[in-house]
């Protein structure tokens, strides 16, 4: 297939890519040179997509573009930047598609678990809305809203991602060291749910979605089995063989984080519904061999 993706040089544009080599691949970069260091010479780069007139020559896009939502405080501005690094790039995706003549047959869009907002321990599926109006949940509804504008010209699928599990990069990367240092804990009480995905899921999910035509809409990109905090970090320390004993209090992150230590106290148990139903098969639907076989490596 000729695919175009943005945010390919990003932790899940980049496993995508490597595990998918057969693909003729276009990336969206706002810096070729950084990405010439990251990705394979035969790698076609664009660094605007204004470069493009249509979507003509592609079968497939891939919609992975937006700034880290954890990386920094959400000072107004900072805000603004994650809503403009997603809502525009999609809204000119979605130009390009109206525009084309032969539109790619599949539209793979990115959003997050965070368009739920907190559920408590009730058990979320792609049929439920968000609980509260939330800076997340709003971000992700909007994203959406204007990636559902390409439905007319083709097969539109919102990838609800949850927690990726990757050692060199995302969540777990940031936890490894403090926990290597026995300085490792719960967050809060704990007892808020994590929805996660080994990055071999990720990829492999995606890879699947290209494929069957049947699913479209909203899909969640979440293991099978979705766990509490403290049974992540349970699982987490056994992993690496040390001891967890330093919980972070619900107040010393809302002092560190601000507003986003919403999503580290919020709690989502999603159920990946929409591709159980299209019978994709999970190499890691268990959280204890997910981290096992991530650590290894």
């Amino acid at each position: 297939m000729k695919i175009l993706i943005t945010g390919g040089t990003g932790l899940i544009g980049q496993r995508f890519i490597q595990a998918n080599p057969s693909h003729e691949y276009t990336v969206l970069t706002r810096s070729a040179e950084k990405a010439k260091t990251k990705l394979l010479s035969s790698i076609k780069l664009l660094e605007c997509l204004t470069q493009l007139d249509n979507l003509d020559e592609f079968d497939a896009v891939i919609n992975l573009a937006g700034e880290p939502i954890v990386d920094k405080r959400w000072t107004e501005q900072q805000k603004r930047i994650i809503c403009d690094s997603r809502w525009d790039i999609t809204q000119q995706l979605v130009e390009l598609f109206r525009v084309s003549l032969t539109p790619p047959e599949i539209f793979l869009s990115g959003s997050a678990i965070g368009v739920y907002s907190d559920h408590g321990d009730l058990l979320i599926t792609e049929r439920d809305v968000a609980t509260k109006n939330d800076f997340a949940s709003s971000v992700c509804r909007q994203w959406e809203e204007i990636a559902k504008q390409a439905e007319p010209y083709t097969r539109v699928v919102y990838l609800r991602t949850g927690i990726v599990l990757d050692p060199e990069g995302g969540a777990l990367a940031k936890m490894l060291m403090p926990f290597k240092m026995y300085l490792g804990g719960r967050m809060g009480s704990g007892r808020q749910y994590m929805s996660w995905i080994h990055i071999q899921d990720m990829i492999g999910a995606m890879a699947f979605l290209l494929s069957h035509s049947e699913v479209k809409g909203a899909v969640n990109m979440v293991a099978p089995e979705p766990v509490t905090n403290q049974q992540f970090t349970r699982e987490l320390a056994t992993a690496l063989k040390r001891f967890a004993i330093f919980p972070v209090p619900k107040t010393m992150l809302k002092l560190l984080l601000g507003e986003s230590s919403t999503l580290l106290l919020g709690s989502q148990r999603v159920e990946p519904g929409a591709l159980l139903e299209a019978s994709y098969e999970f190499k890691f639907p268990e959280i204890g061999a997910a981290l096992t076989d991530l650590l290894r490596h």
